[in-house]
Formats: C-alpha cells, sequence, structure tokens
C-alpha cells in the first residue's frame, strides 16, 4: 500500500527536477523577443506585472520549477487570465530561459504598511460594498480574493488612486436607455448585431433587442472613484498591504 502511495510523490518529483535545456544566451535573447511580443502586455515589459503578476520574484504561485513554468506557458492557468500559448516546446523553453534573467532579489517582499489596519480600512470606506474578499462583500467589482497574487503592490496603488488609469474591458459599462424611457446600466457582456447583454447591479444578467433602443453607450471608464487625496500616505499604504496580502496558496513542488 505504501509503494502505491509513493507512485505519485515520486513522479512529482521527477517531472519537478526537469530542467531547462534551452539556457544559452541566444536561447535566453529569442525568449526575451517572444515574451515581449506576446507576454509583456500582461506582466510588464521588465516583468514587474500589469495586468498579470509580477514576475520578478523568482517564485510562482502554480509552481516555480523549470517544469511547472513549461506547462504553465503551454497550456495556460485554468481559472485565471492566463492563456495557453502556441509555441513549440523549445520555443516555450527560451521563454522560461528569459523569465528566469527578470528576477530581482527581494523584489517579492511585503509593501510597507500595516495590513490588519488596511482590512479595517477597506471595509470602513465602503470597498467591500463592491468588492468581494474571501466570500465576503460585493459583486458590482473585481473580485479582490486573490489580487495579491495577481497584481504588483505598485499596479495595486495606481487602481485606487486612478481607477482610470486601466480599466479592463471586463468591466466596461453599457448605458442603455428604452424607446420607453426606462433607463438600463450594467457592466458589458456581450453586444452583437441585434442585442446587448449586460449584467445589472439589481436585476443581474439582461438582454436587450437594439430595435428598442433610444440611446446606447460604452462608457470605458471606471465606475470606482478616485482616491487620489483623499487618504493620508498611512492610510493608502496599509490599504495596499492588506490588498497585497491577499495571495493565492503557493503550489508545494
Amino acid at each position: 500500500m505504501r509503494s502505491v502511495l509513493l507512485i505519485p510523490l515520486l513522479a512529482t518529483l521527477a517531472v519537478a527536477q526537469i530542467r531547462n535545456p534551452h539556457t544559452s544566451p541566444a536561447d535566453v535573447a529569442a525568449g526575451a523577443k517572444i515574451y515581449r511580443s506576446h507576454c509583456a502586455d500582461c506582466h510588464g515589459i521588465n516583468g514587474q506585472g500589469g495586468k498579470g503578476p509580477d514576475l520578478t520574484g523568482g517564485q510562482y504561485f502554480h509552481g516555480s520549477s523549470d517544469a511547472a513554468l513549461l506547462k504553465n506557458i503551454t497550456d495556460g492557468i485554468e481559472g485565471t487570465a492566463m492563456p495557453g500559448q502556441f509555441f513549440s516546446a523549445d520555443q516555450v523553453w527560451q521563454v522560461v530561459a528569459f523569465i528566469r534573467t527578470l528576477a530581482v532579489k527581494g523584489s517579492a517582499q511585503a509593501p510597507p504598511g500595516d495590513a490588519a489596519a488596511g482590512a479595517k480600512l477597506f471595509r470602513a470606506k465602503g470597498c467591500s460594498n463592491c468588492h468581494l474578499v474571501r466570500g465576503e462583500g460585493g459583486v458590482n467589482g473585481p473580485d479582490l480574493s486573490f489580487i495579491g497574487s495577481q497584481r504588483p503592490a505598485v499596479h495595486i496603488r495606481q487602481s485606487i488612486e486612478n481607477p482610470n488609469a486601466h480599466v479592463d474591458p471586463a468591466y466596461w459599462r453599457a448605458d442603455v436607455v428604452l424607446e420607453d424611457g426606462t433607463p438600463y446600466k450594467g457592466f458589458l457582456m456581450n453586444e452583437d448585431t441585434y442585442h446587448v447583454q449586460m449584467l445589472h447591479p439589481a436585476k443581474g444578467l439582461v438582454t436587450l433587442p437594439k430595435r428598442d433602443f433610444r440611446k446606447f453607450a460604452i462608457e470605458k471608464m471606471s465606475a470606482m472613484p478616485a482616491y487620489k487625496g483623499k487618504l493620508t500616505e498611512p492610510e493608502l499604504e496599509s490599504l495596499v498591504a492588506y490588498l497585497w496580502a491577499q495571495q493565492r496558496p503557493r503550489r508545494v513542488e
């Protein structure tokens, strides 16, 4: 029985010990070209993060071994915005080699600020009215349960101070007025030639026929107010520290 239980463990260890066969300077340079054309939009030109996680820490939530990076880049990561890629295994290995060069010692350290004070501030400022954190809060804004593993601290801070700096298309809003004067405003989910589908804060998912529209506009601005100048520096640091602490459990390899 014990030997049977050891088989998956040994297989996992064997995979974790796979090493990148493409680590020459030429491979790194080739990986850099692929990264900048296909990965930098989310992870930042220098791996500092943005729409995707910071890659400069050298430790990754879904596995930090060469084999794990190869798999995650090739197949994507289920439940996240990370898509699979169409590159050959040799090309993905080159990307892995380049990613290894992005690691900066100490970059994964927690930002300054009191995370406990930030948790209280998150509720006191009404953030939880719109944002969900670990099953508590509203659903009219992005789920922040794992925001610390998805965004670097600098991006979290920018999103608080100036939410319009980057608005994900998933949070663009449809502003509709029907011919009878009935208004609808909610997150734009889908649009085709004949219909608009939106997530309405009170009515849930609704589908509206365009033939009934008097007005239709897509707002690409954030519904979240900007907090630049509305928080003291200690308050802002504490709020960022609290949100950065919302991280996925790291996969053990």
